[in-house]
């Protein structure tokens, strides 16, 4: 029991002590929590600018570019005389969308056809375009409705459709970018800082040393149980302070999150001690770290659905902590999921915890480390 004690003690001393461990572990964590959400205060991209080519120059059409200026989405920076100007500028960086209003659009508005528009968006960068495209089709179908009643002052009131589509968002109901992202890479960044952290301890004490790491079973577990503390007090910033600060969904299934936070650190902690076995420098943490955090939160299946996914693929990102641990702690912290729910993330953290358990004594496992 001594040996356990004081094992967590120097551990713990040590993440102060080591200023790249301290920054990592504690510093990085207070930073992302602020900074990383305020890059998507706004939840939707805004004002963007595009190009309006007007070639109908009609009153119609000045009518059109005046209400699509209006929109919080876009904002019209220029009026290019023809296309080939407007593609120069979006070639150019200066416009994200183009916009062509093409020839004898009040005219075939007033004679009740359909007018033809052209949108145009960067495909470089998905979401602003994507963002224009929308903003750009919501705007242009509400002008659309106004030049129905103008029609109806010519032809008659059109009939009345039969059904309307109203949308609500159930959970994301901002339909940001904030409230999709920012509660699922929380979770990530405890992750990520806490192998960093792991990983520049032990690969700073392998290389003064110079060979591979062991240590006898008390003093193992209490270097796994001062790293879980870390995980488990980092974990409960975000889902409790973060997500009231920052103003997110929270407090929907608090025993079950406690129960997921607790089998998140569980499995990450011994995953990430198995992994930092193989550093034999600090640098290697950080060379990790860079390669695997996008691929960790695509295989969490949070932006990306793991009914579209390859099967490999769904199977291998059982075998990661990130995984089954983000998936519960949003689906208990955000959706109030019960337990039952999500039964099978906490199963799978469990199972993971006992696999790198097992592991990581096979690495570091063996006689005392002094």
């Amino acid at each position: 029991m001594s040996g356990f004690i004081a094992s967590f003690r120097l551990t713990l001393q040590a993440m102060f002590a080591d200023p790249a461990a301290r920054t990592v572990m504690i510093g990085a964590v207070l930073l992302y929590s602020f900074f990383y959400p305020a890059a998507y205060r706004h939840q939707v991209a805004s004002d963007l600018p595009i190009a309006v080519v007007d070639a109908d120059h009609s009153a119609t059409s000045r009518e059109l570019i005046r209400h699509v200026d209006a929109l919080h989405a876009v904002r019209v920076v220029s009026q290019p005389t023809d296309l080939a100007q407007a593609r120069q500028q979006l070639l150019a960086g200066e416009v994200d969308g183009i916009v062509l209003i093409p020839r004898r659009l009040e005219r075939d508005i007033l004679r009740g056809g359909s007018g033809q528009l052209v949108l145009l968006g960067n495909g470089a960068y998905l979401s602003r375009a994507s963002a224009i495209l929308n903003g750009l089709a919501e705007g242009i179908t509400a002008f659309g409705g106004e030049q129905a009643r103008r029609q109806a002052a010519f032809m008659g009131a059109p009939q009345a459709p039969p059904l309307q589509l109203v949308q609500r968002p159930l959970y994301n109901t901002r339909e940001g970018y904030g409230s999709s992202v920012v509660p699922g890479v929380s979770e990530l960044i405890v992750h990520q800082t806490l192998l960093l952290g792991i990983g520049v301890l032990l690969g700073s004490r392998r290389a003064q040393l110079g060979r591979r790491l062991h240590f006898d079973l008390p003093t193992l577990s209490g270097m796994a149980v001062a790293f879980g503390v870390v995980a488990v007090g980092g974990l409960l910033y975000y889902v409790g302070f973060t997500a009231w600060a920052q103003d997110y969904p929270r407090g929907g299934n608090i025993p079950g999150l406690l129960l997921a936070v607790l089998l998140f650190a569980l499995a990450t902690v011994p995953f990430g001690m198995f992994i930092a076995s193989f550093f034999d420098t600090r640098e290697r943490a950080f060379q990790y770290i860079t390669a695997v955090s996008i691929p960790l939160f695509f295989l969490s299946n949070l932006s990306w659905p793991a009914l579209a996914s390859p099967p490999a693929l769904v199977a291998l990102a059982k075998l990661l902590p990130t995984t089954a641990g983000i998936n519960a702690i949003v689906r208990t912290q955000q959706l109030g999921a019960r337990v039952p729910e999500v039964g099978g993330e906490l199963l799978n953290l469990l199972l993971l915890a006992v696999l790198y358990s097992g592991l990581m004594l096979w690495r570091l496992g063996g006689k005392r480390q002094h």
